[in-house]
């Protein structure tokens, strides 16, 4: 009966020790892989955990076994059993610790692996200019996908799932890649259109050599219809408009015709006449296609007026009072069998050179480019012939015959479209040899 307190009282100080030891290892043990969650679940460096070392172990427990000791100084059983349970806390701890270390390479090499997908995502999105802004938001959203693969480490089937995300990403970057390079291709093609459409919209020499001459034609008829009083209200405007550009048309047409005559005559004795003004500040300057279609408007404006016929009619009406007036005077000579050839008035002789000038100028264009192969050698022979001779009524009313014959043959058409060939082939020939050259 006297033993019976004292057994109670040791039991429970062990039962209270045990609760002491029990706490204080879950406190060390919770110390202990607290670190270990949250290296886990953030992406930052954990700096590696040193294992508690015997010195620590030995401090951190004396108290308790002096404690144990002091109250249970003979129960060796139950100092063993402590010291085991211990011992497997510690082993426990060092599992833990382990895993934590193997979790921590893992991590690195998912980091190295990550990199390495970076490198070659930067490589992928090398020389791309266009797309320089797209492919910046795709590398973000890249590593927005990494930092979601790093939160995911902790299982296998995660890290899986992510990789085959991020494969996913690169192919849909390399499709992205492949599409800029097609638009890059199709800006280039709409820029060679561009430089194209503009080469067109710029008159070759030869070109602008017609519309100067085709201007003289308007600076002379409109001259001759202020002159005999025909379209009386517009003909002055007309006139001061078109000798603006070509004050001595007579001289000009004349000179033209001249040079079509030399067998040499190529398109233009000199070298720059094969040359087309190519600069882009001809679009705005006299250069250009608008001077060509303002000839155009201009030259149907004339014939719609009937102008030219009006003109021609006025210098035979005055040629008709000349001869009447000669036929009548009984000094005159002239024989009645020679009136149709007769000789033609100034005015009226510089019209028909004025004319011949100007089919022999488009027939040796027409040989020169090929047009109507079959009767422009035999054309430009007949007016070659015509020169140096005073011209009578028969070469006025040929002269008439030929300009209704290059209308219908549209011969000043055909050299048009003749020299709009030559522009687009050279440049057909650079976009082939470009589409060569591309991969």
């Amino acid at each position: 009966m006297d033993h019976t307190p004292s057994v109670r009282s040791s039991s429970t100080g062990r039962a209270s020790s045990m609760s002491v030891r029990t706490s204080a290892a879950a406190t060390t043990t919770g110390a202990i892989l607290q670190p270990s969650r949250s290296s886990v679940r953030t992406p930052v460096t954990i700096p590696p955990i040193e294992p508690p070392s015997n010195r620590l172990r030995e401090k951190r427990f004396t108290p308790e076994l002096g404690q144990m000791d002091l109250k249970d100084s003979g129960n060796d059983h139950e100092t063993s059993a402590l010291r085991d349970e211990l011992d497997m806390l510690q082993e426990e701890n060092d599992i833990i610790l382990d895993k934590l270390r193997r979790t921590e390479e893992q991590r690195e090499e998912s980091e190295a692996r990550v990199r390495l997908l970076e490198k070659q995502v930067a490589s992928l999105g090398e020389g791309l200019s266009l797309e320089a802004k797209l492919l910046t938001r795709k590398q973000e959203a890249l590593r927005q996908r990494e930092a979601a693969l790093k939160a995911a480490q902790q299982t296998k089937d995660g890290r899986e799932d992510e990789i085959t995300i991020l494969r996913t990403e690169i192919e849909n970057l390399k499709d992205d890649t492949a599409n800029a390079m097609e638009q890059l291709q199709e800006a280039e093609a709409e820029a060679k259109a561009l430089r194209t459409m503009t080469q067109r919209m710029i008159l070759t020499h030869e070109e602008m050599e017609e519309v100067v001459l085709k201007r003289c034609w308007l600076s002379r008829y409109w001259g001759l219809a202020v002159q005999y009083g025909i379209c009386a209200d517009i003909a002055g405007t007309k006139h001061e408009h078109w000798s603006s550009f070509a004050p001595l048309p007579f001289e000009v047409v004349i000179s033209a015709g001249q040079k079509a005559r030399e067998e040499s005559w190529n398109g233009g004795d000199d070298s720059d006449r094969s040359k087309r003004a190519r600069d882009i500040s001809d679009l705005s300057g006299e250069g250009n296609i608008e001077s060509m279609l303002s000839v155009e408007m201009a030259l149907r404006e004339l014939a719609s007026l009937k102008v030219e016929d009006a003109v021609i009619l006025a210098l035979a009406q005055h040629r008709r009072s000349n001869v009447v007036r000669q036929s009548s005077d009984p000094k005159s000579s002239a024989d009645p069998k020679l009136m149709d050839a007769y000789e033609l008035g100034q005015e009226e002789s510089e019209d028909v050179l004025f004319k011949e000038a100007w089919l022999t100028y488009f027939w040796r264009r027409a040989k020169v480019h090929c047009v109507e192969e079959d009767i422009a050698e035999e054309r430009l022979q007949v007016w070659i012939g015509r020169s140096g001779q005073s011209p009578t009524t028969h070469d006025a009313v040929d002269v008439e015959r030929g300009l209704i014959e290059l209308r219908k043959l549209g011969i000043e058409q055909q050299l048009w479209e003749a020299s709009r060939k030559e522009i687009d082939q050279p440049n057909n020939g650079k976009m082939s040899t470009d589409s060569e050259a591309s991969p």
